[in-house]
């Protein structure tokens, strides 16, 4: 560095060669990895700092070093490239391609990915170990964790190789602890057997870790996963793992057969090389389908054929009925009909991920955004932000909270923001049942947080097949970017008014001054002012006479609706003022209505 490494945690703002660390971003058995800027070629880049002892001596450097450039030549969309290996005043990193985005492990967090997804993702990871091996490289230790998905939809592979730098693992590992045993080599739930034994491996056992992988993007858990940490290596050595449309009924037999055939204890009953998975996977994901299934559906349609004409006419009458959807019957087959019918929403306060109390404004201000986004749609009644708030880091459970505030689903949330980047991940719940309907993962670059915010709505709005008119449609998607400082100046400025303290309303109101002085377009802060006005500054004891709040609060709702005429906030400002100040009551009534 600079002068010299003060440990690791210690290594923002600080330059490894031409290379300034701007944050960290991620860190694992091979090392802590930050974000940092190339000095020399202005441009952003991903540095993974080994841990002190990894190369042993110079000559492990050395090959290393070897390693590293045999990784540079990989020229792969679906592989992120290795840019440099370097040694700094006895700090040894490795500089690679940086990636924004999330990684796979945070995508089937929220549950099962639909076939299509799974097909498509598979393919370019199929698609990125072909190229690798090719190379003669082996990948030692995929997982979700070590794959990225760029916001264009692209998956990329990452830290190729690295893991042969551990030891190798044997069947003594079944002593250790499960995170012992990973700082040894690869991750224990997507081993390959060879690979626990110790023995020999080759692109076959990237193809079992591959298979690990689909299981888990296509059921939401992965092989065994129900299993203590004991028991986890005797089952991958011995046991098959639950078939995944066991998990997942509506998964495809053939995707089923893939992903099982990848799994296979012994290498030579897999898959022998990625360009076969990948050529099976892409068959099923454009309709033209492997011979084995062909064949096989060939006998049935014999076998069907066979059993004589009666049968035929059954056929025919029930794929009348399914076409012709007699009796909702299609729905009932196809897994619609036991979609509950939801009427009315709570959006639960969303937990921040972040860690940092200071971030609860932003968390908050995302709650206030999605409340007042699915309060657009007249076709659904939603729980305002004062009833719901009530519930933040409470420990009722779902079906407590629904009948407490008379809701049929709930809407769950987390939200992160990192690096100008905000990541958010939602579910949507049958309060009822206690049932999850759907989950997502959404993110976006701070500038499109309002885009961001109205995705989520719309993903919500379609799976409960309420009915949305084209006006709410349009306003919906009437997103506009936004400027990051002043948004997080009207967050922040919302924060402290809905503390309803002096304290609170004098931030609160400087804050939107300063979002509107950063963003004189953004209506929402002219809105906040219009409503803070006359709380703060109504009645004895007030800042200002009521003379003066009002006609304030009525230049800044006036303000907002010529920016936004649909903003809802400025309505019931305006109505309070026609209400309160001009004892105007039809105009206050149309105000109200209008808002409503």
């Amino acid at each position: 560095m600079a002068s010299h490494v003060v440990g690791q945690d210690a290594v923002v703002g600080q330059t490894l060669g031409h290379y300034r660390i701007v944050e960290k971003i991620g860190a694992g058995g091979m090392g802590e990895v930050y974000r940092a800027r190339d000095e020399h070629l202005a441009r952003d880049v991903a540095i993974k700092i080994l841990p002190p002892g990894t190369l042993s001596d110079e000559s492990a450097r050395k090959h290393f070093h070897k390693e590293a450039l045999i990784l540079s030549q990989l020229n792969h969309p679906n592989v992120a490239t290795i840019h440099d290996f370097d040694t700094q005043q006895g700090v040894d990193f490795l500089v690679m391609e940086y990636i924004p985005g999330i990684t796979l492990s945070e995508k089937v967090a929220a549950g099962p990915m639909p076939e299509k997804e799974v097909l498509r993702l598979g393919v370019q990871l199929a698609e990125g170990l072909a190229a690798a091996h090719e190379h003669g490289v082996v990948h030692r230790d995929l997982k979700p964790g070590n794959l990225r998905l760029t916001d264009d939809g692209r998956l990329k592979i990452l830290d190729f190789g690295l893991a042969k730098l551990r030891h190798p693992v044997t069947a003594s590992a079944a002593t250790e602890s499960l995170s012992e045993t990973r700082a040894m080599a690869g991750t224990v739930p997507y081993m390959a057997p060879e690979q626990l034994l110790g023995e020999a491996i080759d692109a076959r056992t990237d193809i079992h870790s591959s298979g690990s992988v689909l299981y888990e993007m296509a059921t939401g858990q992965r092989p065994f996963a129900e299993l203590e940490q004991a028991q986890l290596i005797t089952a991958i050595l011995h046991r098959p793992p639950r078939p995944p449309a066991a998990l997942n009924p509506r998964l495809s037999p053939e995707l089923a057969r893939i992903i099982g055939k990848c799994l296979e204890k012994e290498p030579e009953n897999r898959y022998q090389s990625a360009r076969e998975l990948a050529i099976d996977l892409r068959r099923l994901q454009t309709g033209v389908l492997s011979e084995g299934w062909l064949a096989a559906t060939r006998s049935r349609w014999w076998l069907t054929k066979s059993v004589g004409l009666g049968l035929g006419i059954l056929v025919s009458v029930i794929v009348l009925l399914i076409a012709f959807n007699f009796g909702r019957l299609r729905e009932r087959m196809f897994g619609r009909a036991d979609m509950p019918r939801i009427e009315s929403l709570a959006v639960l306060p969303l937990e921040n991920l972040s860690g940092d109390p200071t971030q609860e404004f932003f968390v908050d201000g995302m709650t206030d955004a999605l409340i007042a986004g699915l309060a657009q749609i007249k076709a659904v009644k939603v729980i305002s932000r004062t009833s719901v708030m009530h519930y933040k880091g409470t420990n009722e459970t779902i079906p407590q909270i629904a009948r407490e505030l008379g809701v049929d689903g709930i809407v769950e949330a987390s939200v992160m923001r990192s690096g100008g980047r905000v990541r958010l991940t939602a579910q949507l719940i049958d309060a009822r049942q206690d049932r999850h309907l759907w989950a997502s993962n959404y993110e976006r670059a701070m500038t499109d947080v309002l885009a961001l915010q109205s995705e989520l709505v719309q993903a919500i709005t379609d799976e409960i097949r309420i009915q949305v008119s084209p006006q709410e449609k349009a306003r919906l998607t009437q997103s506009r970017p936004v400027n990051p400082e002043a948004y997080e100046a009207y967050l922040k400025g919302m924060f402290y008014l809905y503390k309803k303290t002096p304290e609170g309303f004098s931030k609160g109101m400087a804050l939107l001054q300063l979002a509107i002085k950063k963003d004189p377009t953004n209506p929402l802060p002219y809105a906040g002012l219009a409503l803070a006005y006359p709380i703060i500054y109504h009645g004895p004891g007030g800042a200002i006479p009521p003379r003066e709040g009002f006609p304030l609060a009525r230049a800044a709702a006036t303000k907002a609706l010529e920016l936004d005429e649909s903003l809802a906030q400025a309505h019931l400002a305006l109505a309070a003022v026609k209400l309160y100040f001009d004892w105007d009551w039809v105009g206050a009534e149309r105000e109200f209505r209008r808002a409503l």
